[in-house]
């Protein structure tokens, strides 16, 4: 079977990203702006779901049991294939996409020993590495994709993310997307970068005791 991942991470663009919108509402994050490596979208804002969506939303356990099921014939494909990434990530997706983030990573991680360069794999990895609690490794593993491309938006914009939302560390994701803005001056989404910088030095202002600055 042919292996296709190394063909979707090339066109993978840096301004094609989307934003992880059903996780705030579902895990009860604080933020859903972080972009995904394996759909070149647009990123949008998240948009909150109303009363009656939310309730009827399913359960992380019923999540997980769809994710089971679909998962079942590409898992006994893989058994005749394990290397095939492509198969690898596909699985990684659907219990990324059921919100089993540790399941999901560990299916990312496989693929990405075979393919260390894939940047849009590796973005999925960290962002599944990140919703489980696990903010040092998903820093660790965004900087890895910037020995690949080190001028890459959409790495360059989710580290920024981690580092104000996971670290408290403003200065450093300011770093992050003045770099962005830097290499990319006609980023599609610059308002919205511009717009991170102003709320993330703000948020340092305010958290300032009285006298301080």
């Amino acid at each position: 079977m042919a292996d296709v991942s190394t063909t979707r991470s090339d066109n993978w663009k840096p301004a094609q990203v989307i934003a992880l919108c059903a996780v705030c509402a579902i895990v009860g994050l604080l933020f859903g702006y972080l972009l995904r490596g394996s759909a070149p979208k647009t990123a949008v804002p998240p948009a909150a779901p109303t009363e009656q969506a939310a309730a009827q939303m399913p359960s992380l356990d019923q999540m997980k049991h769809m994710a089971d099921k679909k998962a079942e014939p590409l898992l006994k494909k893989l058994k005749s294939d394990p290397q095939n990434t492509q198969l690898l990530n596909e699985v990684g997706l659907l219990y990324k996409a059921a919100h089993q983030f540790p399941q999901a990573a560990e299916y990312f991680k496989k693929a990405l020993e075979l393919d260390r360069k894939n940047i849009a794999t590796r973005a999925d990895y960290a962002t599944c590495l990140y919703y489980g609690g696990d903010t040092d490794g998903a820093l660790t593993a965004l900087n890895e994709s910037l020995t690949y491309d080190p001028k890459h938006a959409g790495t360059l914009m989710n580290i920024g993310i981690i580092k104000w939302k996971g670290k408290n560390d403003v200065k450093g994701a300011v770093d992050s997307w003045q770099k962005l803005l830097k290499f990319h001056p006609d980023y599609p989404q610059r308002a919205e970068v511009e717009k991170l910088i102003s709320e993330a030095e703000r948020s340092r202002t305010t958290s300032l005791p009285a006298g301080k600055g």
